[in-house]
């Protein structure tokens, strides 16, 4: 069901549908020492703090047509923020004509926030292995909103905002609306894929995944980096400063932490049960 901004459907009262985004991205760090590790932990907190991710969420409105309610905010003590967003749909006519195409959403330069009858919402979580040396950071935003705004269009911005070696996109469209005649819709807009909202330049760089449940209106992608560069991970130097020992046993726990974050398993607990089931 192709619908364009001339191709509505006439509803009888509100557009009751839910459509929710989940977008989550990992950062993954290889700290030395406890120094290194607290520094690293510092950057990331003022990088990613709860003012700068207000202004993201503040752009992330404006790009989905809505109109900002309400907003809280808190940086936490060790480490941590949040920020929480009520908002509403504006008029549709003021909401951005493309959010009816399948197609990555604009990457703006200026900032205007808008949002009702919906949320959007973003925590970080920085932590750290206690003893290998990984520290990961993670964020989770969230887009809930409500009629014909759609939370897909600020998927291009959000991947442009954080520096992310791993990203899961969840995405579903909950309830149902009425047309004039009584008639239910469950979903007011095609999507094969959340791929479909991602441009080429991204899906380059990564490794994607889909798992998508079409009969449910439910869809999932899990992306990670294509390319391993060793000096994007080590914090404060280069690998010219180790040797090709540690270089080569630092880059297979760093594979192995990005490939257990994107699998959502442990991978070397997984291959022991295997071994101890085979000896029973």
């Amino acid at each position: 069901m192709a619908l364009t901004p001339e191709q509505r459907i006439t509803l009888h009262g509100f557009n009751n549908l839910t459509k929710s985004l989940s977008f989550n991205m990992y950062d993954i760090c290889y700290t030395r020492t406890r120094e290194e590790r607290q520094a690293y932990l510092e950057y990331i907190d003022e990088q990613y703090n709860a003012e700068r991710l207000t202004k993201i969420l503040n752009t992330v409105s404006d790009i989905i047509g809505a109109h900002v309610l309400n907003i809280a905010k808190q940086d936490y003590e060790p480490q941590g923020s949040s920020v929480t967003m009520l908002v509403s749909e504006g008029p549709v006519d003021t909401a951005p004509t493309e959010s009816f195409e399948e197609s990555p959403g604009p990457l703006p330069e200026a900032v205007v926030a808008h949002l009702d009858k919906s949320h959007i919402t973003v925590h970080t979580y920085p932590e750290y292995h206690p003893d290998e040396g990984i520290s990961t950071f993670r964020a989770d935003i969230d887009v809930s909103t409500c009629g014909e705004i759609s939370p897909l269009k600020a998927l291009n911005y959000m991947i442009h905002s954080f520096d992310t070696d791993i990203f899961t996109m969840d995405y579903r469209v909950r309830g149902f609306t009425r047309d004039i005649n009584g008639h239910k819709l469950f979903i007011d807009h095609e999507i094969s894929s959340i791929q479909n909202y991602i441009p080429q330049s991204i899906k380059d760089k990564y490794h994607m995944i889909d798992v998508n449940v079409y009969q449910e209106n439910i869809f999932h992608t899990k992306c990670k980096l294509r390319e391993f560069d060793l000096n994007n991970y080590l914090f404060g130097y280069t690998k010219d400063k180790l040797t090709a020992g540690e270089q080569e046993e630092i880059t297979e726990s760093l594979t192995l932490e990005m490939d257990e974050i994107f699998y959502g398993k442990n991978i070397y607990a997984a291959t022991l049960e295997d071994v101890e089931g085979g000896d029973k």
